[in-house]
């Protein structure tokens, strides 16, 4: 007889899929799945087309960070510099390069992966990649519209960011991963860090 750990993985597959809404961003899938014991089940999806967010740190150890407010939450929060990927397969180095620049003001002469991170796979496959720039300097800022009009920026030691995770204050979840892991790379002298380039399996890419 088999036991439980030596069974084989189930294989899910989707048996049949539909598009219940497709917005401006995003897009509800909705799926029904094969599951284990010969059963089935419905699974809705968030489709996202993935995004990209920037740990700039200067020669002081500060992190540059911005403040904007967050319609679904109803409130202004702390965060990266970050946006969504134009279109799959985009580059996602020139995607952070474009959105520092964008939201900061600022470009980098040296990046490297930071973190990759599922935001929550339990409900939509939105990936994100968290960069680390430095070697920062000023460069223009176009005219923003909507909610970046209104986005202010400030430099904060990474020190008291991480503080801020942990107790709480500091809230938006690609601004504290990337937070907690520019702080554990400093550690080693970011000697462990990815490449900028280095290959991102999740990214989705054009069909």
């Amino acid at each position: 007889m088999t036991s439980p750990t030596e069974q084989q993985p189930h294989d899910y597959q989707v048996q049949s899929s539909q598009t219940v809404f497709a917005g401006h961003v995003i897009r509800l899938r909705r799926d029904v799945v094969t599951m284990p014991r010969d059963t089935t089940s419905q699974r809705d999806v968030v489709e996202h087309p993935g995004a990209v967010g920037v740990v700039a740190l200067d020669d002081q150890d500060r992190v540059l960070v911005i403040d904007q407010y967050r319609h679904p939450v109803g409130r202004r929060l702390q965060e990266l510099p970050a946006g969504l990927l134009d279109h799959p397969g985009e580059l996602a180095l020139a995607a952070a390069r474009r959105e520092l620049a964008e939201e900061a003001g600022l470009a980098a002469d040296t990046w490297h992966v930071l973190v990759d991170v599922l935001t929550t796979p339990g409900m939509s496959d939105e990936a994100i990649r968290v960069f680390l720039a430095r070697d920062v300097r000023e460069v223009h800022r176009d005219v923003q519209e909507h909610e970046e009009a209104d986005m202010t920026s400030s430099w904060q030691p990474l020190d008291e960011l991480v503080d801020s995770v942990l107790d709480g204050r500091f809230e938006n979840a690609m601004a504290a991963i990337g937070v907690l892991a520019a702080d554990r790379a400093r550690r080693d002298g970011f000697a462990s860090l990815r490449p900028a380039d280095a290959p991102w399996p999740a990214q989705k890419t054009s069909s």
